[in-house]
């Protein structure tokens, strides 16, 4: 699967460094595996939950970072859609739209 942007992870990143672990484990372990559906992410990534709409929320961090990403999964395409704290995803009104 190709994700859309690593840049935004590594920016990230550089601003909270204890997630750049976390991170590129995620974005190597993305761009590595061909997912065909909700359920072959979830199985891989234990602590991930789907939020409707194509999205799933990944626990960065041991659940210090909330991750939310939209899948496209016949065009093997995942778009990065929120990367911040638990506290900022918290506050979000709805991820399925994020």
């Amino acid at each position: 699967m190709r994700v859309f942007t690593r840049a935004t992870l590594r920016e990230f990143w550089n601003k909270t460094n204890d997630a750049r672990p976390a991170l590129e484990f995620w974005y190597d372990s993305i761009e590595k595996n061909h997912f065909q559906n909700p359920n072959e992410v979830i199985k891989f990534f234990k602590n991930a939950d789907t939020v409707g709409n194509g999205r799933i929320v990944f626990n960065i961090a041991r659940n210090k970072y909330r991750l939310v990403a939209k899948f496209e999964y016949e065009k093997q395409l995942v778009f990065v859609r929120f990367l911040g704290t638990h506290a900022q995803y918290d506050i979000i009104e709805n991820s399925k739209e994020t």
